[in-house]
């Protein structure tokens, strides 16, 4: 890696891989130029779910967040590029996929603000926290 390229964890959620779109979500991130260094498909367990929501468990919509975490199957994946996690979360597009903006990922497949698709890291140290869960040998 350059000392411009960075690194940001992205979860391709259960909606996702059950609907099918796994390969388009990890095709619009190839075609950007960005680089998937990891890739795995696995379920996210309850503990895992806690660490990675960690500043969220207390809150009220935790639990069904857990819940459809938890699920079923998704991709865990590694990106680099330079200013991964900036060009990602705009990718992604917002939270809502009601209300995200055509063109990103959320605006052109996601139903609902829950069910959204991806996650991905919002900050440099989010990235790093997050990458260390997730793939700690990286």
């Amino acid at each position: 890696m350059t000392s411009t390229t960075e690194r940001s964890l992205v979860l391709i959620k259960p909606d996702a891989v059950r609907r099918g779109l796994l390969g388009d979500i990890l095709s619009r991130f190839e075609r950007k130029g960005l680089i998937i260094e990891a890739l795995e498909l696995r379920t996210m367990d309850a503990s895992l779910a806690d660490a990675h929501y960690a500043e969220h468990v207390d809150k009220a919509f935790y639990p069904p967040l857990k819940d459809f975490m938890t699920s079923g199957p998704l991709a865990a994946v590694v990106l680099s590029g330079d200013s991964v996690i900036e060009v990602v979360r705009a990718m992604i597009g917002a939270t809502d996929g009601r209300k995200a903006a055509a063109g990103t990922i959320r605006g052109d497949l996601a139903l609902s603000n829950r069910e959204n698709l991806v996650h991905a890291s919002d900050s440099p140290d989010s990235a790093e926290r997050e990458l260390a869960l997730w793939f700690p040998k990286i």
